[in-house]
């Protein structure tokens, strides 16, 4: 199921990177956390697009795999907190520096955020049913991944092919 909070903001040109982690707590992230620690979502996807024209521009996807004998059973899987912490902090500085590779937003923007959830979990009434938002022959980078023990998360940002890359 892939629903999106239809919540959209106008992003700066250069989006500073404490403004793209106080999104969760804009967009209604409690229910995300509620759905993860029940093993029930799949995938978060921050959708950047044209105000003027809807078009995708850049796709952060975030795929989430569950441990589900830690959901199920309770069995205990640790891994320590500073490890962790690496390795969302490798993350956290790809995504800072993607600013090297990634077209200029020279355009006023907006986002969605969608959830890749079980068909089963209880939807706020605020988010509704959407379409992926796919990038037609998109660019597409692989960041690093990170692993808890208890969820791995993979990173993938896609973007739109700049029409100076094609020459």
């Amino acid at each position: 199921m892939n629903f999106v909070y239809k919540f959209c903001a106008l992003l700066p040109k250069l989006m500073p990177l404490h403004v793209l982690l106080l999104i969760t707590e804009m967009v209604g992230f409690e229910f995300c956390k509620e759905w993860l620690e029940a093993g029930k979502l799949q995938r978060v996807v921050l959708v950047i697009m044209s105000k003027a024209t809807n078009e995708v521009l850049e796709r952060w996807n975030f795929s989430i795999e569950t441990d589900s004998e830690v959901v199920e059973q309770g069995v205990s899987r640790e891994k320590s907190d500073k490890e962790i912490m690496r390795e969302i902090q490798a993350i956290m500085r790809q995504i800072a520096s993607s600013i090297t590779y990634l077209p200029c937003l020279d355009e006023s923007c907006v986002f969605d955020v969608l959830a890749y959830t079980d068909k089963d979990v209880a939807v706020p009434f605020t988010w509704i049913e959407s379409d992926p938002k796919l990038i037609a022959n998109p660019q597409m980078v692989k960041l690093h991944s990170f692993d808890t023990k208890i969820h791995k998360v993979d990173t993938l940002v896609s973007y739109k092919n700049d029409e100076w890359d094609e020459q």
